[in-house]
């Protein structure tokens, strides 16, 4: 965490999105707003930003900063699970494949492989398409069913390599069973690449979210998510930039931080990784230099 913290975009990253966390949490709250009722269809449609509108407004007289708020709940909470659920699948499925190997490890990258023919965007746009209403739950579970297929290829890999390692094979003499060398010995040590590619699911997923929902086939009305918000801005565009601005802004932010958050924590977590700030000084290093005495040496 040190180190983390003192990582130059690490610093900035984790501001960002603790803002946005406690955005999401009691911005709500803090506004009179819910973001959904219409409060004035003919005085306050397209209104631009004021006082009492920060964001201002949208063609159906709503306030577009609760809507932007009540959108990062969505967002964030929408990603956050979906990368949980394929985090925990793909890495369950590469430490089976790395860990045992053989005829399992082949039929299982095989039907990996096979999944990842398929374009993701496609096939959720089609699932979605097929379904005639997506609640939330169900647009968790297919965001977090189709993303864990590269996170099962990182796992295998760092698993294979960790299999070999000496204190498995200390683990496999000493009667321990294959779920406890699993969980207990392999995990930890493919934790680390495991981190940084959930980190950098998040914000993937974030704009994934919002993606589909402005294609008209994720969150809809009148959920408000950042898609959502962006797409009815889009639909009605009318000079009102800042009902374009806002939610758009909203989701590169988060995106941006995750993604810098993701690679400042690769930084960290590589051991092999040399830190300025914890190198000694060059005149640290370097050897001493050894005066001589400039009188002369007493004869024996």
């Amino acid at each position: 965490m040190r180190r983390l913290v003192a990582h130059p975009t690490g610093r900035w990253a984790i501001a960002v999105i603790v803002l946005l966390a406690v955005s999401a949490i009691v911005g709500p709250w803090l506004t009179s707003y819910t973001g959904v009722e219409q409060l004035d269809i003919v005085a306050l449609k397209n209104a631009p930003p004021s006082w009492a509108h920060p964001f201002g407004t949208d063609q159906y007289s709503r306030d577009l900063l609760a809507r932007v708020l009540r959108g990062a709940r969505i967002s964030l909470l929408v990603s956050l699970l979906a990368v949980t659920l394929s985090i925990v699948l793909g890495a369950t499925w590469g430490l089976i494949a790395g860990y045992f190997g053989g005829v399992l490890d082949t039929v299982m990258m095989r039907v990996i492989d096979a999944f990842l023919s398929i374009p993701r965007v496609l096939l959720l746009v089609a699932l979605m398409t097929v379904l005639e209403q997506v609640p939330l739950w169900l647009l968790v579970l297919l965001l977090g069913g189709t993303g864990w297929f590269g996170v099962s290829r990182l796992v295998r890999a760092e698993t294979l390599s960790a299999r070999e390692q000496p204190y498995v094979e200390a683990a496999r003499a000493l009667g321990a069973s294959h779920t406890r060398i699993l969980l207990q010995h392999l995990l930890p040590n493919v934790a680390a690449p495991l981190i940084v590619a959930a980190t950098l699911s998040i914000g993937n997923t974030i704009v994934l979210e919002a993606g589909l929902s402005f294609l008209g086939v994720g969150a809809r009305e009148p959920t408000p998510s950042w898609g959502s918000v962006f797409l009815g801005a889009v639909e009605s565009y009318a000079g009102n930039w800042w009902a374009v601005l806002f939610p758009g802004l909203a989701i590169v932010v988060t995106a941006l931080a995750f993604n810098m958050l993701g690679d400042a924590l690769r930084d960290v977590l590589d051991p092999r990784q040399v830190h300025l700030a914890h190198r000694l000084p060059d005149s640290a290093t370097a050897l001493p230099v050894v005066q001589r005495d400039p009188r002369p040496t007493a004869a024996v």
